[in-house]
Parts: C-alpha cells; structure tokens; sequence
C-alpha cells in the first residue's frame, strides 16, 4: 500500500510542477492555487507512505539512498508549502517544484532495500539528527533556488532585457531577503543536527568525530555557511555573491547528502546504499 501512496505522491508533485511552470509563464492565480493543493495532497500521500515504512522497518525510513532521496523531497515540498505561506512568494514554487520532482524520480532510479531491524537507528537522537539536518537542506535548497532567480533577475537587468521572464521574478531585494531567510533558519537547524549527530556517534563508536567522509564533507559544508552567515552579518555580504555562496553551498549539500553515500565509504554508507 505504501508504495501505491508514493506513486500517488510523485504523480501530484509532477503535476504540481507542470502547473507552477504555467505560472511561470503566465500570472493566473488560479493555476498557482490548484498547483499548491495538488503538492499538498502529494505531502499527504508522501507522507502517508513514508509513516508506513517507517512502521514497518521501525525506524526513520532514511536509511537507503532511495529512501532518503524521497525523504528529502517530502521534507522540501512541505517547507515550501509552509514558506509559501509565511513570505508569499509564489514563484518560487516554480523552481522548488522541479528539484523534488528530480529527487523523487532519482530515488526509483536507486536500489531500496529494507535495513534490518537494529538499535542503532531506534534512537530518539537519530530522530532529532535527521529531522533538523534534512529541514535544514530543505531551507538551503530553497535559499539555492531563490540564489538562482536572482542571477536570472540580475541577468535581464544587466542585459536590459525587460521580458516575461522579468515582469515574473521578484526584485532583487525580495529574492535577496528570501535567501538571508533561509540562511538564518536554516544554519542554526544544521548545526544542532551535526552537535547531535557527533554526540550519538560518540555514545555509539566510543569517539564523536570518526574522520567519515560524511562527516568530513558535512563539517566542510556546514563552515561554508559559516562564512556566509557570518559575512552576511559583519561585512554585510548581499546580492550576487550570497547567491553564488548560496547555490555553492547546496550544491556541496548535495555531495554530502548523495555522492558520497554512492562512491565512498564509511560509518554512514555501511547501513545507506
């Protein structure tokens, strides 16, 4: 049953995103509304199925590359939904929308199988561990996708060309604020993650740093941000060179969360394949 609400799932995220690229186009508020009910009953089935699995392997189905793929295009969806509320910024689903649509057909592409039932993972500090580092992704995936709209935006205005596409992004300010958004959010949610993460791997390999590549990889991501939050807030680092720190940063994200569970080995990649 789990795996009929995932196809349900990745169905409205298709078609959530073919009517968020409508709105790209062409300003109806109606497809923008429809578009968002449709990711919202995806979020449901998704996460319907998700719970499922979960039950079933009685742990955070999160322990597959497949599974964390689809996991993470459930967490993104939602974030969107919800910062789609709080900031109004509707066009920003047309850039969101594609990423989880990747992520979810990436994710059939990927081998799942069901890991077996281990202590490990049955722990309240995994549950903490996964959650605030993938809503975190999630944030930065947002902040990389509003870093890309500003290029864009910044693009038409060097270039001086007033199109479509022009009258459709936001200012350059608003993209700008959404990134700084993310970032402020989004930085604290990593770094409790990766604290918890270490202190669960102390408690369980007898020392909280292991020289894993995912925790190398995941300490060289999180000084990234580091240093963007921290020009932003003391040089006053804005406009094109956050969002190019911006799409960097996720894209680091995405080494972290993906290659190297794929192409190298260690604590994480015994259970994540």
């Amino acid at each position: 049953m789990e795996s009929v609400f995932l196809v349900i799932a990745t169905l409205c995220y298709c078609l959530g995103t073919v009517g968020y690229l409508i709105y790209l186009v062409r300003d109806w508020t109606p497809v923008h509304r429809t578009s968002w009910w449709i990711l919202f009953i995806g979020v449901i089935f998704h996460g319907i199925s998700f719970a499922l699995r979960s039950f079933q392997e009685e742990h955070l189905a999160v322990t597959s590359s497949a599974e964390a793929l689809s996991f993470f295009a459930l967490v993104l969806v939602s974030t969107y939904l919800i910062v789609q509320v709080r900031l109004q910024l509707r066009i920003l689903g047309s850039f969101v929308s594609p990423l989880a649509v990747i992520f979810m057909l990436a994710s059939t592409l990927l081998p799942s199988h069901i890991i077996p039932k281990s202590g490990i993972f049955q722990s309240g500090w995994v549950v903490l561990h996964v959650s605030t580092l993938f809503l975190a992704n999630a944030l930065f995936a947002l902040a990389f996708s509003a870093g890309v709209m500003y290029l864009l935006q910044e693009r038409h205005i060097k270039h001086k060309s007033f199109g479509y596409l022009y009258n459709r992004l936001p200012s350059l300010d608003r993209l700008d604020t959404i990134n700084y958004f993310c970032l402020i959010i989004g930085f604290p949610l990593m770094t409790v993650g990766l604290v918890v993460g270490f202190a669960y791997a102390g408690n369980i390999w007898r020392s909280p740093w292991n020289w894993d590549p995912k925790e190398i990889f995941a300490l060289i991501t999180w000084i990234i941000y580091a240093i963007l939050l921290h020009e932003r807030l003391t040089v006053g680092w804005r406009g094109r060179r956050a969002a190019w720190m911006a799409i960097f940063g996720f894209s680091l994200v995405l080494v972290t969360f993906l290659g190297v569970n794929l192409f190298l080995k260690g604590h994480h990649t015994v259970f994540v394949r």
